[in-house]
């Protein structure tokens, strides 16, 4: 059973049945799962690595797979048990793979701490039967993509397909159900497009027969688990106020801190999701334009000013730093819908527009400066691929795209990341020459630009080397005392003395 109970009154939340329909992109299997079609979740209590992945299927026909993992961070054994705990609050978890039949949750073969086998293993399953998981739950969270489209708005496509399956499964019941959209969509859709498609499907109203709430995660890969237990704010965009009783207090049985829940009506929920991420990216370029403008003074340093900016309780610390060009699957995209859904309805947003500009010229500045310290028929090291460190995503990355623009003219570039070698080889091609280590990577390079602020690029071990180096540092993390004679780092955003 699921026990979704606010911790300070258990007594006064029944028991809570609860659905997630998920639908992931398709992306290429790496071999470890290929052929995998078992819903698994995996601790190793050695190094106390949380792993779960949902669904890895075939799609017939194109020798592509489907499949969802989520890989967090390395945590204690306490932060392990307290995950499974959570975890262990979920009855069921819906894979939507048209083609895939799932069957039911197999643990047979994977390690979980002491005690637990048991109450997962009665807690969670698997199905491809959308409609029939709503059957048996009383709330469905639908977690599905909203991949971009060439004018910057999202795509409901699969969120409209999964909301056709809730509806389905809601006709077949008696008794209220809630409905929760937690895929970012653009403003107007969840209580538009989305709501006729479970009313019409169910052949029931929204309001008296089920409700319905928009609420997004806010959530950073590589803490996933940490802010979705600890979120800043939790934000509930609510059909009526039955609908959003019920979710808030899903997140208060959920939550080990005390977040501010913001209610408000689903439209303005839905601006809100865009808008915070919107409001980030323009802190982000914000700097990075201080950055460019400190560069052509001489004595200026970004990082000095930024750091005084950080004091003003206005302003604050956070993501007001020069470094790169922001990137990741939701930061570029959230901007450009934003300004996507001004023009559309004859607003305007100027700063959203020039913000993504800015982030746009940044790419251009780190190829700039790379090619103004190479010579003649040298290489470039690209040190970071994955758009942040603690994760092998890559989407939007500004080491992919230095790397992209410098081999498009003619440059050669070798490349390395901790964690982003694979998913940046499904990208680059042989367009780059992937190096084996920091080492390797510098063995054959002239210039070197740190593009990812991972812990190992901290000391290039260059201490000793030979052959003369120019080292781009975009994110200060290297130590110039420690450089060595024949490697000189230069910083962004710093002004070179007069």
């Amino acid at each position: 059973v699921s026990e979704l109970q606010p911790r300070q009154d258990p007594s006064r939340n029944p028991l809570i049945q609860v659905s997630f329909i998920y639908l992931d992109f398709p992306v290429m299997a790496t071999p470890e799962y290929a052929g995998f079609s078992a819903t698994s979740l995996d601790v190793d209590n050695g190094a106390s690595r949380f792993d779960m992945t949902l669904a890895c299927t075939e799609i017939p026909g194109t020798g592509i797979h489907s499949y969802i993992e989520y890989n967090t961070d390395i945590y204690g054994k306490k932060k392990v048990d307290r995950m499974l705990r959570h975890l262990g609050r979920i009855l069921e978890m819906v894979s939507a793979e048209p083609d895939g039949a799932l069957g039911t949750l197999d643990i047979g073969n994977h390690h979980f701490l002491s005690g637990q086998r048991a109450a997962l293993a009665a807690r969670l399953s698997a199905t491809t039967d959308g409609a029939a998981a709503v059957r048996a739950s009383e709330v469905t969270f639908l977690l599905v993509p909203t991949p971009s489209e060439e004018s910057g708005a999202f795509s409901h496509q699969h969120v409209l397909a999964a909301a056709e399956v809730t509806g389905r499964g809601i006709a077949a019941k008696d008794g209220y159900h809630l409905v929760v959209v937690t895929s970012t969509v653009m403003p107007g859709a969840t209580d538009g497009p989305i709501r006729e498609a479970l009313e019409r499907t169910s052949g029931k109203r929204c309001g008296p027969d089920f409700g319905l709430c928009y609420s997004p995660e806010f959530v950073a890969l590589g803490t996933v688990i940490r802010d979705m237990l600890a979120p800043d704010f939790v934000l509930i965009g609510e059909s009526d106020t039955k609908a959003g009783d019920l979710l808030a207090s899903i997140y208060a049985s959920v939550n080990e801190n005390e977040p501010s829940v913001e209610r408000m009506n689903i439209v303005n929920a839905e601006v809100t999701k865009l808008a915070v991420n919107t409001f980030v990216t323009t802190k982000i370029s914000f700097a990075n334009m201080l950055s460019d403008i400190c560069e052509h003074l001489p004595g200026a340093d970004a990082e000095r000013v930024t750091s005084a900016l950080g004091q003003d309780s206005r302003i604050g610390r956070k993501y007001i730093r020069a470094a790169t060009a922001y990137g990741g699957p939701c930061f570029p995209r959230d901007n450009r819908a934003l300004k996507r859904l001004a023009d559309s309805i004859g607003a305007t947003a100027t700063l959203a527009e020039a913000t993504d500009a800015v982030n746009r010229r940044q790419i251009e500045r780190l190829h700039e400066l790379a090619v103004r310290h190479l010579p003649t028929g040298g290489r470039v090291a690209v040190l970071g691929l994955s758009y942040k460190a603690g994760t092998g995503i890559v989407e939007q990355s500004a080491g992919m795209a230095l790397a992209q623009k410098l081999a498009g003219a003619g440059i050669g570039v070798s490349a390395f990341d901790p964690a982003a070698m694979t998913n940046a080889r499904g990208v680059l091609g042989e367009a780059v020459r992937f190096a084996e280590s920091v080492a390797d990577c510098l063995s054959d390079a002239d210039v070197a630009v740190v593009a990812t602020p991972w812990p190992a690029f901290a000391d290039l071990g260059t201490a000793n080397r030979v052959r003369h180096l120019v080292v781009i540092d975009c994110w200060r993390i290297v130590d110039p005392d420690r450089a060595g004679a024949q490697t000189d780092v230069v910083l962004v955003g710093k002004g070179v003395p007069a």
